[in-house]
Parts: structure tokens; C-alpha cells; sequence
């Protein structure tokens, strides 16, 4: 890759910062409503009765906003990953607590896969943002994989064994850590190719958005993973 002049730079920096402070700002609001949910047992109690219904409304953001990305303002692009972050949140709220008294008076697994993910997470963004292999031929496998992965996890559900729960979350961890990279390496095309004013443009800000949205995505559930990882080693201790 040829080096960037000092446009493309600024323009490269503005992008990301923009990307990895809805990033940032998710994950804020997700901590928040998940502590407001293991802390107030009237809102606890209704996540836990309208479970799947706030799963569904989850997904329903998260699809809803890929598919209109292109056709709503930055501002509601904005609004439907706020409202999708606090609702992941409340889904999250019982696990994490879950997890967190498995803990007991020793160091909490939350705390543990929390500190790992975000160590992994920066690294594999390093990776994508610096690498000169071209990582979009991959997206295919990477796609095949997370569908795997569902099947996976659905069928382990059923079988409810403990080591093939062990080999989908390591093959959940590696997945989404490359994921993360590819995700990362695009984002930065992106932002070069958008040309000078991207970055103040109401598309670049709906891109900013989406790739926030997609970065979320990986790490939590690199997260999540890691989280299943840690609680499982802990609990057969």
C-alpha cells in the first residue's frame, strides 16, 4: 500500500475517531443499562419476562439498520444504535450477573474476559489497520464460519455437552478476533475512498455509525465467548 498524503491522513483519523466514539459510546450505554438492570429488580424482573421479545427487537435493530443505512439521516442511524445498545444491555444484564456471582470472592470472570477481550480486540484492530494483505477475500469464509458457528451453538443447546461448549467458544474467539481485523482493514478503505469532506459528510457520519456497529459487534462477542471460557474453567474448579 502506497503511502497516504497528509489529506488522506486527517481524513483516515477523523473517520476512525468518529467510528470508535459511537463505538465507545455503545458500549457506555450498554454498561449502563445492564447495571441499571441487576441494580432495579422491578426492571430486571421484566427483562427476564420479555426475553426473547427484547432479543427480537435487538436483531430487528440490527438488520434494520444494515438494510436502511443508505436510506435513513445520520441521526436516526445514530438513535437505532443507541437503542440497540441499551437493549443488548438489559439482554445482557442476567448473564453478566450470572457470571459475576460464579466469581464468588475471587476475581470476577466478567473482569477476566472483559480485560482479555479488550487487549485482543485492540490487537486485531492493529492487524487489520496495518496489514497490506488484502483480508476481503476472506469474507466469504468468515460469513460460512459465523453461520457454522449458530448451527453450532443451536445443536449444543440439545446435546448440552461441555467440550464441544469449550470448542465453540475457542472457535468463537478466533473467529471474531479475525473478524475484527477484516472489519478494521475495511473501515480504513472506506474512509480512503470516500475522498476530502468524507469525513463531514452526512454518509460518512451514517458510515461511522455502522462501522461502530460492526466493531460492537465483534467485541462483544468476543466477549461472550471469552466470558464462557472463563465462568466454564472456573466452575469445574
Amino acid at each position: 500500500m502506497h503511502s497516504l498524503t497528509q489529506t488522506q491522513s486527517v481524513t483516515l483519523r477523523s473517520f476512525l475517531g468518529r467510528t470508535f466514539s459511537w463505538m465507545t459510546a455503545g458500549m457506555v450505554m450498554t454498561a449502563i443499562a445492564a447495571w441499571f438492570a441487576v441494580t432495579n429488580e422491578g426492571l430486571f424482573s421484566f427483562v427476564r419476562s420479555n426475553y426473547f421479545m427484547l432479543v427480537l427487537l435487538e436483531l430487528g435493530m440490527v438488520f434494520g439498520l444494515g438494510f436502511l443505512i443508505n436510506r435513513i439521516s445520520a441521526a436516526t442511524a445514530g438513535i437505532m444504535f443507541s437503542i440497540y445498545a441499551v437493549l443488548n444491555g438489559l439482554t445482557l444484564s442476567g448473564i453478566l450477573l450470572a457470571y459475576h456471582v460464579m466469581g464468588g470472592s475471587g476475581p470476577s470472570p466478567v473482569v477476566s474476559a472483559f480485560i482479555t477481550t479488550a487487549g485482543l480486540f485492540g490487537t486485531m484492530a492493529v492487524v487489520g489497520y496495518t496489514t497490506k494483505m488484502d483480508l476481503s477475500r476472506f469474507g466469504t469464509i468468515f460469513f460460512m464460519g459465523v453461520i457454522g458457528l449458530v448451527i453450532a451453538s443451536i445443536v449444543n443447546i440439545w446435546i448440552g455437552g461441555s467440550a464441544l461448549s469449550m470448542v465453540i467458544s475457542v472457535v468463537g474467539v478466533i473467529l471474531f478476533c479475525a473478524i475484527t481485523a477484516y472489519d478494521m482493514q475495511k473501515l480504513k478503505e472506506m474512509a480512503l475512498s470516500g475522498g476530502d469532506g468524507f469525513t463531514q459528510s452526512e454518509m460518512g457520519e451514517k458510515m461511522a455509525v455502522f462501522g461502530a456497529l460492526n466493531l460492537y459487534l465483534d467485541f462483544i462477542n468476543i466477549f461472550l465467548f471469552l466470558l464462557r471460557l472463563f465462568g466454564g474453567g472456573r466452575s469445574n474448579n
